[in-house]
């Protein structure tokens, strides 16, 4: 365990999954793999569309199911930015740097509309984001909540607001892979996908639940998008292996919670240890992970402490965030490690 590496850098799971999912694992009948699904007899996608329909109160036929997050954005962002002559999209300054790679594949440009930094959090400026987007009327408009690498989110009264303000016709995809880690709270979905044709969310099962390497996308369209859903959808059905591993973990936020509960352990170790130290700040967040401004003179010292106790975060090199480290929440002995060697080069 001494050599173990830390992966603290690419905000993936360091915890136990849960005994349900290890319990799917084991008893999974390799013979259902000679099988394609039956559920396509039905006209449903699959037994996860059918599990989430139940959960998010969301008509079957409006959930997406995607290999990952990372394929629903480029199912989405292709799809619609190739319709037509408007191939522009709007995206968050500081963001994944894939969602402007992914614009880019289909021939689309983007924008970047601003995030600002306030006391200890970013934040998006509603009244500006509706301004830009009337201005600009893409033929898309990306959010995303919680934000990578900034950590906040929106709130629904703030989607609501923005849905109402805009185009009809811009289509809006928001992120929220990250989502779930501070609120319980889902119930904003239903009305907000019932009522706007033109929203899409996207979220996954690789973040609050802990299964980047299952590689399971879900989402939710507004109505109206046949040839959409057409377009994403398996026509012999979805991994029948990931089915079962994703239904376990839908049925085990009580052991995700706790996960979460021990996330929200390191957010306040964060602040408390490096919040008050010359040149830190520690921003709010509301996913796996933190970012923290740092003093950059202790870069070169820092990456070599961490290096010798075998762990990694991310240095951020975003134009803007150059003075930035983003870190996976992992376990609480991981924290109190990254804490001390920090402290330590100081």
């Amino acid at each position: 365990m001494q050599n173990e590496f830390n992966f603290l850098d690419r905000n993936e799971f360091n915890f136990e999954p849960s005994p349900q999912v290890v319990d799917a694992i084991r008893h999974f009948n390799p013979k259902d793999l000679c099988f394609y699904t039956r559920i396509y007899d039905q006209g449903k996608k699959s037994v996860i569309s059918v599990r989430l329909s139940e959960i998010y109160h969301v008509p079957e036929s409006q959930v997406l199911l995607t290999y990952g997050g990372e394929d629903m954005l480029k199912n989405a962002i292709h799809y619609f930015l190739m319709l037509g002559d408007n191939k522009k999209i709007l995206i968050p300054e500081f963001s994944w740097w894939y969602y402007n790679r992914v614009a880019s594949e289909c021939g689309g440009t983007f924008e970047m509309y601003p995030l600002h930094e306030l006391e200890d959090t970013f934040a998006y400026d509603v009244d500006e984001v509706i301004a830009y987007t009337n201005r600009i009327h893409p033929r898309m408009l990306l959010l995303a909540s919680p934000n990578n690498p900034t950590g906040n989110c929106l709130t629904s009264d703030e989607i609501g607001r923005i849905m109402e303000l805009i185009p009809s016709d811009t289509m809006v995809l928001i992120d929220e892979a990250y989502a779930s880690f501070i609120t319980t709270d889902t119930d904003y979905i239903a009305p907000l996908v019932n009522k706007y044709g033109n929203l899409i969310i996207s979220r996954t099962l690789s973040k609050f639940y802990g299964l980047p390497g299952l590689r399971c996308g879900f989402g939710f369209i507004g109505a109206g998008h046949d040839q959409f859903l057409s377009y994403c959808n398996k026509y012999l059905g979805y991994n029948r292996f990931s089915e079962a591993v994703a239904l376990a973990a839908l049925d085990s936020d009580t052991h995700y919670r706790h996960v979460a509960d021990d996330m929200e352990w390191g957010r306040q170790l964060y602040k408390r240890e490096l919040g008050a130290l010359p040149g830190f700040k520690v921003y709010k967040s509301v996913a796996n992970f933190i970012l923290i401004k740092y003093p950059v003179a202790i870069k070169e010292r820092l990456q070599q402490a961490l290096a010798d106790e075998h762990y990694k975060i991310k240095f951020m090199t975003d134009k803007g965030l150059e003075s930035c480290i983003r870190i996976t929440l992992g376990r609480k002995e991981q924290t109190q490690t990254v804490v001390d060697t920090i402290k330590q080069c100081l």
